[in-house]
């Protein structure tokens, strides 16, 4: 398969959001730079000089819900007595909550405070997840295919907790070494902090780890910690670039092309 790779910027924009499983795996509750000892374990799995972890972002890479993102805010902002142009779609979509729900108020003049939104926005999303969500294709196979040859993999998410909880349940807790949601970082996507924070709990270097988004956001986050990405856009086109391949669908990511790509570049 042809994945062309050109030199091109990213500017960062404002995006989206965000009970413990049973055998749920280690989360971080925000700061921190050391690994965490048991989590950093999972790392022994992977050639030291080669890939040493996957961080994956959730809705719209792993969970088909980037759609349910946006009906959410749509229905929130209609009770609320305020329609919600398209053209805000792309502005919110991919980052955390306390950004677009911030930008949302401020474009509608909406008189609701970014806590009680949060809430709603969050409480509704939950209850359009519990009707159903569908995996991205490819999204099962690739978390397989990592848990069975030792390879750890982070969630990592500027939804909030709650939110992750329950995705966890489609997606699997026990095909994850660990995961971390946006409340759980002072600063979220598109900082560098949550994949930072990723790698260094799992014991990784960031430069041996590839992280797969699907919004310009996190692709804007994963580069800055130095780490390198396979975007697979979903909303919002993404260019090819310097330690960053595009592709269509996950179907197009296995274990020896996330291989290819640390080897490539050292």
């Amino acid at each position: 398969m042809t994945r062309p790779l050109s030199r091109v910027g990213v500017p960062p924009v404002f995006g989206g959001s965000a009970p413990a499983p049973v055998s749920a795996p280690a989360h971080v509750p925000g700061g921190g730079g050391r690994p965490d000892a048991s989590a950093a374990s999972a790392v022994s799995g992977a050639a030291a000089a080669g890939l040493q972890a996957v961080l994956l972002d959730m809705d719209g890479t792993l969970v088909d819900t980037e759609g349910f993102w946006w009906e959410t805010e749509v229905e929130v902002f209609a009770e609320l007595g305020y329609a919600l142009a398209d053209e805000h779609r792309e502005v919110v979509v991919g980052g955390p909550m306390s950004r677009s729900a911030t930008y949302l108020i401020q474009a509608t003049g909406a008189d609701i405070s970014l806590g009680d939104l949060t809430v709603l926005l969050n409480s509704k999303f939950i209850e359009r997840v519990e009707r159903g969500v569908s995996l991205m294709p490819g999204a099962r196979r690739l978390l397989t295919e990592l848990a069975a040859h030792d390879v750890p993999a982070a969630l990592v998410s500027a939804s909030h907790r709650r939110v992750i909880d329950r995705m966890l349940v489609s997606l699997g807790p026990e095909h994850f070494a660990l995961t971390l949601a946006g409340d759980e970082v002072e600063r979220t996507k598109p900082h560098p902090d949550p994949y930072l924070l990723a790698a260094s709990r799992l014991g990784a270097h960031p430069g041996r780890c590839v992280v797969v988004e699907d919004t310009v956001t996190g692709v804007t986050s994963a580069e800055a910690a130095g780490c390198h990405v396979v975007a697979v856009p979903s909303v919002t086109r993404i260019e090819p670039a310097h330690r960053r391949t595009v592709v269509p669908s996950l179907e197009e990511v296995d274990l020896p092309f996330l291989r290819s790509l640390i080897a490539s570049a050292h």
